[in-house]
């Protein structure tokens, strides 16, 4: 029998992160990095992504850059070669990449009826579409090798109604069945060694959300009271909180796990505020 904290080890396994320069994706590239994975970081952001791969050889370990977009297929496929050219295989792919537009957040005296479609279309695009692609690229390559994992990052919007941002809330909805779906497919298709879930980070404190939770000098904006308050714990979330599941997810540890998605959130999905 495997030693359970074997099971754990990620060690010499090639890791793709979108979105591997952005507040979460950066630490948890960093985090798969110092439990032993090689991690290409792919980001539009390549001064960024290369803050996060010099970080992660400081500290002993492996990783490259890319600069892509992840709604470019021939840019994707590139960097899928460039992987396969470095280090032979892809066994982890983290789908970080996305978050919400200013365009497509409902300001607090519109209402739905104004909102730009673009504005929609734009945020769907980047946060569904924008984890469709790279597990074509990139997941073709583990369902050759029939092993890998797949962990897609998902939100609180999928699951509860959160008021003035209906875009992103409809995209996450999507990664999450897509996520299921893909499970599905790929265990029964191709490898029962092949799986895909997600993570539901709750509220943490990034560039896209900072004025709505955050006033100038650091204060609760009156949304951020609200979040708190629905959070049994009392915080918002720090990007090192979700490194122990995304591991767990992405190790052997989950190998009878497919298809979840696992909140991380402090207890807000779980709070009915009484």
């Amino acid at each position: 029998m495997e030693s359970a904290w074997k099971a754990f080890d990620v060690s010499g396994r090639v890791a793709v992160v979108t979105g591997g320069a952005g507040v979460l994706g950066s630490v948890i590239a960093r985090g798969l990095g110092e439990a032993g994975a090689k991690v290409c970081i792919l980001d539009l952001d390549e001064a960024g992504a290369a803050e996060v791969a010099d970080a992660i050889t400081r500290d002993g370990g492996e990783a490259m850059v890319a600069a892509a977009s992840v709604l470019d297929r021939e840019a994707l496929e590139k960097v899928r070669d460039a992987v396969l050219d470095r280090w032979g295989r892809i066994d982890i792919l983290l789908n970080a990449a996305g978050g919400n537009m200013a365009e497509a957040t409902l300001r607090p005296d519109g209402t739905f009826f104004n909102l730009p479609v673009e504005a929609f279309d734009s945020t769907v695009r980047l946060n569904l579409i924008g984890t469709v692609l790279p597990t074509q690229i990139f997941g073709e390559v583990m369902a050759a090798q029939k092993k890998g994992a797949i962990v897609n990052v998902s939100s609180m919007t999928a699951m509860r109604a959160i008021s003035r941002v209906v875009a992103y809330s409809a995209a996450k909805a999507g990664v999450e069945n897509f996520t299921r779906w893909m499970a599905v497919e790929l265990a029964t298709r191709f490898s029962p060694e092949l799986r895909v879930n997600a993570i539901a980070p709750g509220f943490f404190v990034g560039r896209q959300n900072r004025d709505l939770l955050l006033d100038a000098d650091g204060s609760l904006t009156e949304r951020g009271r609200r979040i708190i308050e629905h959070t049994p714990m009392g915080r918002f979330g720090e990007p090192e909180d979700l490194v122990g599941t995304v591991i767990w997810l992405c190790s052997d540890a989950s190998k009878f796990v497919t298809g979840v998605v696992v909140p991380i959130d402090g207890g807000f999905s779980i709070f009915s505020g009484i």
